[in-house]
């Protein structure tokens, strides 16, 4: 485990963090999940950044984009939740397993000084939902140079 980076944090342990390359960010504790959820809380979503945008992609098998949401917190924090229900019980049948997980999940993302937060755009398609956030361009640091006095 100690080859792990540590910008990973504790992850296993706390099901409330939001994952932030960038510097260490802690929710304040009424945001936690209740772990009676905890069953679709781990969703998985990959973060890929281009040289345009950082892109966000959840397998959210079954899900309607009705049922998902994304949101975007004042402090540059990219929130994806949503929930799965339980399928009414069928008493015409006999269930011999039920392995599909039902109930909330929900993962927070910091995004980086240079994401555009007005120009978010989110697509879903075939159980996969796409968040695209642009990135703003870099100004290079104009240098000039400095005569020094002798």
């Amino acid at each position: 485990m100690a080859m792990i980076p540590s910008f990973f944090g504790n992850s296993r342990s706390s099901s409330s963090s939001v994952f932030d390359p960038f510097s260490s960010f802690e929710l304040p504790s009424s945001s936690l999940i209740s772990r009676d959820n905890s069953a679709f809380v781990n969703t998985r979503i990959d973060w890929k950044e281009t040289p345009e945008a950082h892109v966000f992609e959840a397998d959210l098998p079954g899900l309607k984009k009705e049922e998902v949401k994304v949101e975007v917190e004042d402090d540059r924090v990219l929130h994806i939740s949503g929930e799965r229900n339980v399928e009414k019980e069928d008493k015409n049948g006999t269930w011999h397993r039920v392995e599909r997980s039902s109930g909330r999940f929900m993962r927070r993302f910091r995004l980086p000084e240079n994401a555009k937060m007005d120009q978010i755009k989110a697509s879903m398609e075939n159980g996969v939902l796409t968040v695209t956030v642009p990135k703003a361009e870099v100004k290079k640091a104009d240098v000039k140079a400095i005569e020094i006095s002798g």
